[in-house]
């Protein structure tokens, strides 16, 4: 890599590279670092199905060290966090470096992302699969008759690592090759190893619940600030949305920060950053950092771009028996889509029988939504029909059949549980799509990003721009 260090995988941990002077024996630093066999290792010289290398980033809300041990009080009180944590994973990080090409792309799940939940028919806030499997883990394993509480505390996490793991490859489509947890006192250790992170927001904001409190302009934070700067949700116009652009402006300062000859010319510096690393990071036990290194040659440190996955409903509200209950919408075939563009491949996603045609009517006013919807119907396997813009602009959005019903009432749930009617109207064979103005269903977002509708641009290390 440009200029990237045997530290290589330390930072790696927190989605950054670091240069390369100081050859193996950095890596051999990093012998102590945590390990977990989150993942089967592959067969020698098996290389990527999909053309990839994968990286799983978790980032766990937990008040424990890499040992499991409890965070001493002065400690808490140093990261402004109560004791009491919960098992979720606040942030998910899909790292995709694809084989001969010096960029790395980056992708974020949204903590609250609706999903199947792995080995059973339910569905679940995603950041909340690593605190089920774990207290099911451990449940089971009293129910064997164990009772060494560290024995058990073990094995379950380990479950938690692999039902949230299995929970990323389902909703994406991304075999992960690799693991990497960080816990609330990475960010802490890690940003104070390299000397703070500089950040740019564009207005005043505060948040008590995560003790957030910056001016406006650029500023460089570290330690309990950097902590509070990746978790503040509230006082954002997109709330969970706005802190997952957050941890990536932070995680691209990072990486700018760290390649930079300052930082890699500081030994200093380097050790700080390995020893913050070994308190507070966890990598699978299949990864060979030695191998990993031979890989990354040639991978630019900016090449490095964070985008997040697309959203149909950023509030969706999920139990109409508490309308107050909500979670982030997503569409499995469309960020399977979108994680596959990011290398250029085609998602292996399973299409439904061959259907009706569908025509597409655009009565938003926004461009394009009705090809968008479109593609996305004909991926799963449904004729694509006639796109076009409506005579008139109108709210609310339909799906019309006239002998089509069971295949219009698929449609319409596809598109989030739009109404489906019959209508004498539209040729037979045929399912004509209304789109109004208030429609959130899959395509409504031009890109990989933000809410509905609202396309981020992706961040990068070499990016100037400020966020809220």
């Amino acid at each position: 890599m440009h200029k990237l260090g045997k530290v290589l995988v330390a930072v790696l941990a927190v989605g950054v590279f670091a240069g390369t002077a100081y050859g193996y024996s950095t890596v051999s630093s990093l012998d102590g670092i945590t390990r977990e066999d989150v993942i089967e290792s592959p067969e020698p010289g098996e290389q990527p199905a999909d053309g990839s290398l994968d990286i799983l980033l978790v980032g766990r809300d937990s008040r424990t060290d890499e040992h499991g041990n409890p965070l001493p009080p002065e400690m808490l009180r140093e990261l402004r966090v109560g004791a009491n944590g919960d098992d979720l994973t606040d942030t998910l990080i899909v790292l995709r470096i694809p084989n001969g090409q010096k960029a790395v792309k980056a992708f974020s799940i949204p903590r609250d992302s609706w999903v199947s939940e792995p080995g059973t028919k339910d569905k679940t806030k995603i950041n909340g699969i690593f605190g089920h499997a774990k207290f099911a883990s451990a449940s089971q394993q009293r129910e064997a008759g164990k009772t060494d509480k560290a024995e058990i505390d073990k094995v379950a996490i380990s479950a938690a690592r692999k039902a949230t793991l299995k929970a990323v490859e389902d909703l994406t489509g991304v075999k992960i090759d690799h693991f990497a947890e960080v816990n609330l006192q990475s960010f802490y250790d890690i940003s104070k190893a390299v000397g703070g992170v500089e950040v740019c927001l564009k207005r005043d904001t505060k948040d008590v619940k995560s003790g957030a409190n910056f001016k406006a302009g650029r500023q460089t934070i570290q330690g309990a600030d950097a902590l509070a700067f990746v978790r503040q949700r509230e006082d954002l116009p997109r709330s969970d949305l706005d802190r997952v652009r957050r941890q990536q402006v932070f995680l691209a300062g990072l990486a700018k920060k760290t390649l930079s000859g300052g930082t890699l010319a500081n030994p200093a510096r380097v050790s700080e950053l390995i020893d913050a690393v070994k308190r507070s990071v966890v990598l699978d036990g299949s990864w060979d950092l030695f191998d990993f290194v031979r890989q990354m040659q040639g991978v630019t440190g900016g090449g490095i771009a964070f985008e997040t996955i697309p959203v149909v409903n950023p509030d969706y509200r999920y139990n109409p028996r508490q309308p107050t209950a909500t979670a982030v919408q997503v569409d499995p075939a469309q960020v399977r889509a979108f994680a596959a563009s990011l290398i250029g491949v085609q998602p292996a996603t399973p299409q439904a029988p061959a259907g009706p045609t569908v025509d597409v009517l655009n009565a938003s006013g926004k461009d394009g939504l009705a090809a968008r919807v479109s593609n996305l119907l004909g991926e799963k396997g449904f004729g694509k029909g006639e796109t076009k813009n409506a005579d008139a602009v109108r709210r609310t959005s339909t799906v019309r059949y006239s002998d089509a019903a069971e295949r219009g009432a698929e449609v319409a749930r596809l598109l989030g549980g739009l109404t489906a009617q019959r209508d004498d109207s539209v040729p037979a064979g045929h399912i004509e799509v209304v789109l109004g103005q208030v429609y959130k269903g899959p395509g409504s977002s031009s890109g990989g990003g933000g809410a509905a509708g609202q396309g981020d641009q992706p961040i990068t290390p070499d990016g100037e721009g400020c966020i809220d």
